[in-house]
């Protein structure tokens, strides 16, 4: 029988939700530093010579979408851009549907007062949504012997947890660009474009070196997530109030979009048992991507292969056995913020954290092909989209998540995927449509920037 109140069941932060809708909102809207996996972005503005002094950046747009478990929303998102601040954001959106609502919104980048290297965000979001879906337990009972946890790589995709409730997040972000490299002299680094492409000197990738090279931003974040699964008999419910701590080397030449270089991400995050949260636990990550350009074609104004690993591993996590055997997980990071392979960033695949363990590693590869051809260029009523290229982009990934944090474990049994993505470049921002299949599902995805 489950219980009825904080219980550490799935904590789905639905990260995706606000920058998607703001994009559909805004057409295809400007973020300065877009959301993506790791916390911490190099400080940067884009300018484009085809709008040389165009100001700050104002769009206010009604917009409509529909998924087979929300229906159809009607929403409104708003957002300005380099008003303040030219690398500062603010933006909201709210929307609602027959069950599901959301309203949310964000500062992004907002340099501190007399200081040149301290940027705070804060952003959050609150919404109800119609048959929310978590591979999880309930947090109360024991898996019996011979099963596996839900989650876990060899789990079934029918092991899950589906209802109606809340989600609901907040993040308070602190980054700090270090004097030195391409941030040396100024916080913030600046990137000439035209076409889309960089006209001004790279911030990095000629060479791997921290002091000379590339830009390295430290951050400190305090993130809240809440969600609800209200079942007919039943209510369960979870918190986290976690802190993170990273630090980010970006050595490419575009932080934006890169062609060469590389970066590494390193963080640890951790959970005291605060407030609603009732579990401790402590989950540490590692992140490389390598860029090699391969120059111009016919029909190409770059090639580029991309590559990326992750790895991640949470010392808290413990197994705890009943007198039959049976097996819970106590002090394990939410599979949303730990070990943890599904979704819009890896092994797209497959559905959101399909997967989830004490350990996870990750690879892919992606060739990112950026078409010289431009359909819309001059077409007059689109001009506000600033859209300078398309991108095709064909990509493989595998993963795998584990028990321990081992070669046997990790390399034996790994999930793939593969897919293609259509991405532009619009007002210096990447926006994507990932489609991947797996031997699970075949899934779309519509995301602000790179998936790295």
């Amino acid at each position: 029988m489950m219980n009825k109140r904080h219980k550490n069941v799935a904590i789905k932060p639905l990260r995706g939700l606000l920058p998607l809708a703001v994009l559909i909102a805004a057409s295809l809207t400007l973020f300065s530093q877009p959301s993506t996996a790791a916390s911490a972005h190099v400080k940067s503005s884009v300018n484009r010579s085809e709008t040389p002094d165009t100001g700050a950046e104002k769009l206010l747009l009604p917009y409509v979408f529909s998924t087979d478990s929300m229906g159809v929303n009607i929403g409104l998102g708003a957002m300005v851009s380099g008003y303040y601040q030219e690398q500062m954001t603010v933006g909201g959106t709210v929307y609602g549907g027959d069950v599901s609502y959301g309203v949310g919104g964000g500062v992004w980048n907002y340099k501190l007062p007399k200081t040149e290297r301290f940027y705070l965000s804060l952003v959050g979001f609150m919404g109800y949504y119609p048959q929310q879906k978590a591979y999880a337990s309930s947090g109360d009972g024991y898996t019996p012997p011979g099963t596996p946890l839900p989650g876990s790589n060899d789990s079934s995709t029918e092991q899950f947890l589906q209802a109606d409730g809340s989600s609901n997040w907040w993040d308070i972000k602190l980054e700090y660009a270090l004097p030195i490299g391409a941030t040396k002299d100024k916080g913030r680094v600046t990137y000439e474009l035209t076409g889309g492409l960089l006209t001004s000197e790279p911030t990095g990738g000629k060479v791997w070196n921290p002091l000379e090279s590339g830009a390295t931003v430290a951050v400190l974040k305090q993130f809240n997530r809440y969600e609800s699964y209200e079942f007919d008999d039943d209510e369960l419910d979870g918190a986290v109030h976690a802190i993170e701590l990273g630090l980010l080397y970006n050595n490419t030449d575009f932080s934006v979009n890169p062609s060469f270089g590389s970066k590494q991400y390193l963080s640890i995050s951790h959970d005291a048992g605060w407030f609603e949260s009732e579990q401790s636990w402590t989950f540490v990550e590692f992140e490389a991507s390598k860029y090699f350009s391969f120059g111009q074609s016919d029909y190409a104004s770059q090639r580029i292969l991309a590559l990326n690993f992750w790895t991640g591993y949470s010392p808290s996590w413990e197994l705890e056995y009943d007198e039959q055997g049976g097996r819970k997980v106590n002090n394990n990071a939410p599979y949303s913020e730990g070990a943890s392979l599904g979704g819009f960033y890896r092994m797209r695949g497959f559905e959101s954290n399909r997967f989830h363990d004490k350990a996870s590693i990750y690879a892919t590869a992606e060739y990112r092909y950026t078409l010289k051809y431009n359909p819309i260029e001059d077409v007059s009523w689109l001009k506000f989209l600033r859209l300078d290229w398309f991108q095709l982009v064909g990509f493989v990934e595998a993963g795998r998540v584990g028990e321990s944090y081992t070669a046997d474990e990790l390399l034996t049994d790994m999930k793939y995927d593969y897919g293609v993505s259509l991405r532009a470049l619009t007002a210096g921002i990447v926006v994507r449509l990932d489609v991947a299949t797996s031997d699970e599902s075949t899934n779309a995805w519509v995301m602000v920037d790179h998936p790295f």
